[in-house]
């Protein structure tokens, strides 16, 4: 066992604090991981404070890890020392049910394991990047292009690949209209990513305070959703609209807005269930789908698609010490757009 410096919650009410974490010795296939950076996702928070389930404590958040290799296991032949890598919001599958085999290792039938608030196959409970290492499978490590940062690879483990996953699947690209909800960490990045693809895209925000952001982005168009004209002027007009807000949100009106054949897909997790009316599929055959993250090979494919694209997310780095106060700024709005912890202050 190797002890390592970690940041950690002991409670749901609890501030974070310094402590020491157990990693597992190198087994043939892992691969052990300085971490560099780590980004803040809301998920954390909905972890840290016990509000998806009840917790395992002490926890460790953080899956959006970007670092480097630092030894590997005699088996490993994928990666080397001295590789840039990332890891994000799942470190094991079963590997062998049908979803698995498909490469959606995230929609494992038999339950993939997190990268932390979880427990592994060796019976030990997950704990995440907010730490100085970590030890994973190397199936289960990504390869960061050079031309992508490792402060900004970090949100594209989880903010990047939540997003690109379902505008690749839904088929965003050229002549299609795409409408994302909200224009935070999420947010912006499926602004950037849709319109890389080639979609015409528009943000669909609470106010016009974000818009020169939203059109520096890449959007074409910005709407403020507390105008009441907003739905009546974007009636049927979305082939896809993403929605990235962990909040209740009127899901008929957003229905609304979709073509023929049109699907309003969530990203955002919010605690409260939502409810909609089945009339508001049935006119135009719209879809009300969710999305989790994507599988290793799509998460892949999307750092390689960022990378060729120049696509990075807009982030501010904090050090361990600013954790508390991150959080209470996300849950404030207060970023522009994602946290990153420079692990190296711990």
């Amino acid at each position: 066992m190797k002890n390592v410096k970690a940041r950690a919650v002991f409670s749901p009410e609890s501030s974070f604090q310094a402590t020491t974490i157990e990693r597992r010795e190198l087994h043939p296939l892992d691969v052990l991981i300085e971490i560099k950076y780590s980004g803040i996702c809301h998920s954390d928070i909905h972890h840290a404070r016990s509000e998806w389930k009840d917790e395992h404590y002490p926890l460790v958040p953080g899956h959006e890890i970007a670092g480097i290799v630092v030894q590997v296991g005699s088996e490993v032949r994928k990666f080397n020392v001295g590789d840039r890598v990332g890891v994000g919001c799942m470190i094991d599958s079963c590997g062998e049910c049908e979803n698995c085999r498909k490469g959606e290792e995230q929609y494992c039938l038999k339950g993939n394991t997190l990268t932390y608030a979880d427990v592994d196959k060796y019976g030990e409970h997950t704990q995440g990047g907010y730490s100085t290492h970590i030890v994973v499978t190397e199936d289960f490590v990504l390869r960061i292009p050079e031309g992508i940062e490792l402060d900004a690879a970090a949100p594209l483990l989880c903010a990047g690949i939540t997003t690109y996953s379902p505008l690749n699947h839904w088929g965003a690209g050229p002549g299609k209209k795409v409408a994302v909800i909200g224009l935070g960490g999420l947010g912006h990045m499926a602004v950037k990513i849709a319109n890389a693809m080639g979609a015409e895209v528009t943000v669909l925000s609470q106010s016009l305070r974000k818009k020169d952001d939203g059109l520096r982005f890449g959007a074409s168009h910005y709407y403020a959703t507390s105008d009441p004209k907003t739905f009546e002027e974007l009636a049927g007009s979305f082939d896809i609209i993403i929605n990235t807000v962990s909040a209740n949100i009127k899901v008929d009106a957003y229905l609304s807005l979709l073509k023929l054949d049109g699907a309003l897909i969530n990203v955002g997790a919010p605690v409260e269930p939502l409810s909609f009316n089945v009339f508001s599929l049935l006119g135009q055959r719209r879809s009300f789908a969710g999305s989790l993250i994507g599988g290793i090979r799509e998460t892949q494919e999307m750092l390689d698609f960022c990378a060729e694209h120049h696509i990075a997310p807009e982030i501010e780095v904090v050090s361990a010490d600013q954790i508390d106060e991150a959080y209470n700024r996300v849950l404030a709005s207060d970023v522009r757009y994602r946290f990153v912890i420079d692990i190296s202050t711990m």
